[in-house]
């Protein structure tokens, strides 16, 4: 009888990745979360209960469905206008969520090409470049936004504009030291030395060795684009009324804590559980593209 001897198969990197992925329940559980967040984004709108400026003003500050006084037509409540706070809280998905998604993807886009262009570039504008954004990597980027949005009048657009040019600089710096290092290493100098050009050491080799990081700042900076918009508009410096906002309507519902804390806790934890799902989502990717790697 013949001996066969089978050889080991070596899954290609995506399929390691995407394994590894399965494997991850906390990353799964924030993935579901944030495909949800994402079809909220644009169906949301056809698919709440009630408009959000319609007032019921019977039922003003009615608790939710899990106090004994509650309405069932209300799941969360009303708030001190009388408004379906369910409703209001689908229809700011696309304020808060979408527009901290957006942010997240312009700036990351504009710094990686910054990055890459100041690690490739030796002359005089890139260094230029790197000093500004290390001056401006100095200053909180809340504190730089609101310093932005000093200039512009208060809304949910400029306060993204603000928000976008804050959180530029951090990930731009991040980006260029994690770029400088690998054109440092000794396989990307003997490649050069082979004859390949930057083009191809960018995409086949720099790319794909910093993904891991590169998954990790895109959710430090999605997430840090959301809170940002969030305390903007909380601080009255970004959406502004009627916006269902989540910032805008903890910072309108304040006066209403003690009598119905629910007001307040309610967008809060919309806050809370899209931050938190987009980190488990994000890391959790990171360590599945670094152990597919391994």
């Amino acid at each position: 009888m013949d001996s066969i001897y089978h050889e080991k198969i070596t899954y290609s990197r995506w399929r390691n990745t995407w394994h590894a992925f399965q494997k991850d329940l906390l990353c799964k559980v924030g993935a579901y979360i944030v495909l949800g967040l994402i079809i909220l984004t644009f169906i949301g709108e056809f698919i709440k209960p009630y408009p959000i400026n319609e007032q019921f003003l019977d039922y003003t500050l009615m608790p939710p469905i899990w106090a004994q006084s509650a309405d069932l037509r209300f799941v969360l409540g009303t708030d001190d206008l009388g408004r379906d706070i369910l409703s209001r809280i689908i229809a700011g998905v696309p304020a808060t969520f979408g527009s901290g998604l957006l942010v997240a993807l312009i700036v990351f886009l504009i710094g990686i090409s910054l990055s890459l262009f100041i690690a490739l570039g030796h002359h005089v504008r890139a260094l230029i470049i790197n000093h500004i954004l290390d001056i401006l990597l100095s200053i909180p980027s809340l504190l730089l936004a609101i310093i932005l949005i000093a200039f512009m009048e208060a809304s949910l657009l400029n306060a993204s504009i603000a928000v976008a040019l804050a959180l530029l600089p951090r990930l731009t710096v991040t980006l260029y030291g994690a770029i400088s290092d690998e054109l440092d290493k000794e396989y990307v100098s003997v490649l050069r030395l082979d004859g390949a050009n930057l083009a191809f050491i960018v995409r086949k080799i720099i790319i794909p060795n910093i993904s891991p990081l590169l998954v990790n700042e895109f959710t430090r900076t999605f997430s840090l684009a959301i809170l940002d918009i969030s305390a903007l508009g909380f601080l009255d410096l970004g959406a502004q009324l009627p916006s269902s906002e989540w910032g805008t309507m903890i910072g309108n519902s304040l006066e209403s804590i003690f009598i119905a804390p629910w007001t307040v806790m309610l967008p809060g934890l919309a806050i809370f559980i899209t931050v938190l799902s987009i980190n488990l989502f994000g890391f959790g990717v990171s360590r599945a593209i670094i152990k597919g790697v391994s």
